[in-house]
């Protein structure tokens, strides 16, 4: 499945947005591709532009300038629903309107294939438990969401992405402030969702577990993309020093494992600076 690393899921050329009443760009010229199959993370600091981006790449606002492909068509020109088919999105923050059990939830990929009135049928039922079972929920299948802890609520909601069956996921930070163990989870997930052919768009401020699970990364800063690449070409220290406002220093990856000598950040003490 990686060879279809050489279609291209999204490509933007000289892309443009300013929120109303902004003093500067959201997101100022940025030109970049995604390829099938691929993990490409989204890196930078608060206010660099990644939720922004996501929100462009899938439609979520219009852009002022330039414009987004997606396979190989003007966003433009998709409808909703065509979207909502091939790409699954794990916005950053939701809280559901109305009480659900973990199977509602999950249920609720299906939509884009059903429409309004369309009752779910077998195949989408197989598509719900094979989802709850890769993010490994089907035990909360009866669960109310309210009720899970917060790794449990993103693999329910990354299950809901998945029963979409779609093309793409992204996923705007969908490790943020989880535990170890749960952080681990959702990145070997995804993992195996590339594996298959799935192409895995993401934002995260986790520079170290982007640096060692995706394929490459795109760093932010003010709107622009600062640096672009496999992550050893774009976890340079000076650069990281620059965009962050902080002395980094970049080391290998002990290992043992398959990441072993990935490129990890550690923070230095400012004075490193003086």
């Amino acid at each position: 499945m990686k060879s279809r690393r050489d279609e291209v899921v999204w490509r933007t050329t000289g892309l443009g947005y300013r929120y109303p009443s902004a003093d500067r760009e959201a997101i100022d010229e940025a030109t970049l591709g995604v390829g099938a199959g691929e993990i490409v993370a989204l890196v930078g600091p608060n206010g660099s532009g990644k939720s922004t981006l996501i929100r462009l790449l899938v439609g979520a606002r219009e852009p002022n300038r330039g414009q987004t492909e997606l396979l190989g068509r003007p966003l433009s020109a998709w409808g909703a629903l065509e979207i909502a088919r091939r790409v699954g999105i794990m916005a950053q923050h939701e809280e559901p309107t109305f009480p659900v059990t973990v199977r509602e939830l999950v249920a609720m990929g299906r939509y884009p294939h059903l429409g309004a009135w369309r009752r779910p049928g077998a195949a989408d039922r197989r598509a719900i438990e094979r989802s709850m079972q890769r993010c490994r929920v089907e035990t909360l299948a009866d669960r109310s969401f309210a009720t899970l802890s917060g790794g449990e609520r993103q693999r329910a909601r990354l299950a809901r992405a998945l029963a979409q069956e779609p093309l793409a996921l992204v996923l705007d930070e969908p490790t943020a402030a989880l535990d170890i163990a749960s952080e681990m989870a959702i990145w070997e997930l995804l993992t195996a969702q590339a594996a298959k052919g799935r192409t895995v768009l993401l934002s995260t401020h986790n520079l170290n577990l982007a640096a060692r699970y995706a394929d490459r990364l795109i760093l932010l800063h003010r709107g622009r993309v600062a640096a672009e690449g496999p992550p050893e070409a774009v976890l340079q220290e000076r650069t990281l020093s620059d965009v962050y406002g902080w002395p980094v220093k970049v080391v290998a990856h002990p290992g043992p494992g398959p990441d072993q000598g990935a490129p990890q950040v550690v923070t230095l003490h400012p004075e490193s600076a003086s």
